[in-house]
């Protein structure tokens, strides 16, 4: 066994996950990801693709959050501001 294996083994101690269960989790993934949930069962996928894809959707969220949020901003000041407060009232429901 390797060494970082063997440090890692020692290190996590009753923490360890199974082989089975970072599969659930990879599947699990892979049914959130819009490009790949739609795949057929039997189109196998690796866990790496599974693990940049979902790093790559995380990125394009994060993305249009700000995105969203710079246009709100710019919708509430230019919008009256009985308006603005009706909005912001909304928001912080």
């Amino acid at each position: 066994m390797s060494g970082r294996r063997s440090r890692s083994r020692q290190s996590s101690g009753t923490s360890r996950i199974s082989e089975d269960q970072i599969n659930d989790l990879i599947i699990k993934l892979q049914q959130l990801l819009p490009e790949l949930r739609d795949s057929r069962r039997s189109d196998k996928v690796s866990a790496a693709r599974v693990l940049q894809d979902t790093c790559s959707y995380i990125r394009n969220l994060h993305r249009e959050v700000d995105d969203l949020s710079e246009r709100l901003s710019e919708l509430l000041e230019n919008t009256d501001t009985a308006q603005a407060a009706l909005i912001r009232s909304l928001l912080t429901q």
